[in-house]
């Protein structure tokens, strides 16, 4: 899975040459860039077998050099982007079919023709993919009886609320067994929060709805990547239980 503890950081440095943190963070990244790629081809690929990976592999490592925190965009988001570009040049120069997307600018292009092709693909890429996902969120939402006029409404005003409920959510989302009850029934499983969390049923009741919308972002965060960003929460761990 994506998500790594203090990515940012790891980037930082990277950038700075640690070619060891570099290694580690391609390694670590490896599920991530797997599931790009699978996702882009439309099969299941192998890395022994399948040029995808290796292309995607590359840039991701690409990524790594580009990226500057542009526009507001996550890393992870904009890793994704250079790979689907990469992908679209590959599947483009083997003629397997027409790939619909972005090719990165080529060398025919002077540098500052090349960086304004990229930051308006990157920008226009970045703002599709936000919309598809609060689109996807919305309607997952709607399964558990919660809209974005909810949240908006039911926000939590003070941080101290607001860290009990994501430490509820992140409970939610963690624990197996409550996490198979809470799909299966729709409901939140408030006692047994209660008991792993310490906090007040009437504070979960209020939350009810904030920490539902949350617990689905966790554990969804790697396909809501733009989302969970905003909440820090592609640096949240997931508990096994």
């Amino acid at each position: 899975m994506f998500p790594i503890p203090d990515a940012a950081e790891k980037i930082k440095k990277i950038k700075q040459g640690d070619s060891l943190t570099r290694e580690m963070f391609l390694e670590n990244s490896k599920p991530f860039i797997y599931k790009k790629a699978c996702r882009f081809s439309g099969k299941t690929l192998d890395w022994n077998r399948d040029d995808e990976l290796a292309v995607a592999l590359i840039a991701f490592n690409e990524a790594l050099d580009r990226y500057r925190g542009e526009k507001g965009v996550p890393f992870p988001a904009y890793a994704g982007i250079v790979i689907k570009s990469r992908l679209t040049d590959h599947y483009r120069k083997k003629n397997k079919h027409l790939a619909a997307g972005f090719s990165l600018p080529g060398n025919e292009m002077n540098g500052v023709e090349l960086a304004r092709s990229w930051d308006a693909y990157l920008e226009a890429e970045a703002a599709r993919e936000r919309a598809e996902e609060i689109k996807e969120f919305g309607a997952m939402l709607k399964k558990y009886g919660v809209t974005f006029e909810d949240l908006v409404k039911g926000s939590p005003k003070h941080s101290a609320t607001r860290r009990d409920l994501m430490l509820a959510a992140r409970v939610l989302a963690g624990r197996n067994r409550l996490w198979e009850r809470f799909r299966n029934g729709k409901k939140l499983p408030l006692n047994e929060i209660v008991a792993e969390t310490g906090l007040g049923r009437k504070t979960l009741e209020r939350g009810r709805k904030y920490i539902i919308a949350m617990a689905l972002l966790i554990s969804r965060r790697e396909d809501f990547i733009y989302l969970s960003s905003y909440l820090n929460l592609t640096e949240v761990k997931s508990e096994g239980g």
